[in-house]
């Protein structure tokens, strides 16, 4: 059999098992339950493949991932021209038409690309709720470095909308395009555009200065506690180490940079410093408490810094699977 005898399901099979068991795991942390159900069907009733019908599929996977790439640069038009000079015309379109149907090239495509200051210059002055439409279709990195940019007086006005923002007609997202004087109007798709949304918050503020995030949490507490609740539930900020394990903590603090660890623990309360020095050698504590002992007064900006990358440690460990964060009194997690 070659590789257009086999289906999409079967091709995505023969895929995970050319990667592994390691990288397919990965994979399947990010699928449905229902095609993870799917795929190990297929993948059990998969039998030996050939070594060409495996490296057809994998070329076939390799172009694909090209072309969602090339379109994300610089649209369908672009994707094209790349894999026609790199495949040819035929397998170009074949590529392109496979994504087509069920490709969503999503509004303001464009401002991703520009530089988040020069962002902040066009939108600056607009209405809350502009302002929250557009952040919540660019990157989180973006949209943290405009909420940060932004007045603080419309700082929490602002993610309170994108965090209440449900669907928006695409009407409007065309209007407020035609505003900026964008040109990707006719790419938005003519279905409700779902955006927005706990998780979009969650996602910028978890990406923002700790300066930023703690003034626009503690306006939201008081104006939309309810909310504020329900986007804290979702966060993890530094001082919430205290709701790991000791495993994980152990874990976690495998990965720290001892200097960083030093300056966080600095500006940290005694119920922090504690849970972290009972999990190092005493050796290794009294190492930590001297630096900070020497060290002398830090600026808050880098205790913020320095507790920002131990929580990135603690998010990228809880994202590939090897610690758990538990909330809700226990009988949640969250991972």
């Amino acid at each position: 059999m070659a590789a257009e005898d086999f289906s999409g399901v079967q091709k995505a099979a023969i895929l995970l098992i050319a990667l592994g068991p390691e990288k397919s795991a990965s994979i399947f942390k990010q699928l449905k339950e229902d095609e993870i159900e799917e795929l190990t069907l297929a993948i059990a009733n998969t039998r030996s493949i050939s070594a060409a019908v495996k490296e057809e599929i994998l070329n076939e996977f390799y172009q694909i991932c090209l072309a969602q790439q090339y379109i994300a640069e610089g649209g369908i038009n672009y994707a094209k021209e790349l894999l026609e000079k790199s495949f040819g015309t035929d397998r170009a379109m074949d590529v392109i038409g496979k994504l087509t149907a069920s490709l969503q090239v999503r509004p303001f495509e464009f401002i991703r690309k520009t530089d988040a200051s020069q962002l902040l210059n066009f939108i600056q002055d607009e209405h809350p709720q502009t302002i929250a439409l557009i952040l919540s279709y660019l990157s989180p990195k973006q949209a943290a470095a405009i909420v940060s940019a932004i007045p603080p007086n419309k700082q929490a006005d602002v993610a309170k909308r994108i965090a209440q923002m449900d669907r928006t007609s695409p009407d409007v997202v065309q209007e407020v395009e035609r505003i900026l004087e964008r040109k990707l109007s006719s790419l938005v798709n003519q279905d409700y555009t779902i955006i927005g949304g706990v998780d979009a918050i969650v996602e910028i503020l978890n990406t923002v200065d700790r300066g930023t995030e703690k003034h626009i949490m503690e306006i939201m507490e008081i104006d939309e506690p309810e909310l504020a609740e329900e986007i804290r539930k979702k966060m993890f900020v530094f001082e919430d180490i205290l709701i790991l394990d000791d495993r994980a903590i152990q874990r976690v603090l495998r990965d720290v940079d001892n200097n960083d660890l030093a300056i966080a623990l600095k500006g940290s309360n005694e119920e922090v410093q504690n849970v972290i020095f009972n999990n190092q050698s005493k050796r290794l504590a009294t190492m930590i408490k001297e630096d900070m002992e020497f060290m002398g007064p830090v600026r808050m900006k880098d205790v913020e810094e320095a507790q920002q990358k131990i929580v990135n440690v603690i998010r990228k460990l809880e994202d590939a699977g090897e610690i758990v964060i538990s909330r809700g009194g226990g009988d949640e997690i969250v991972g």
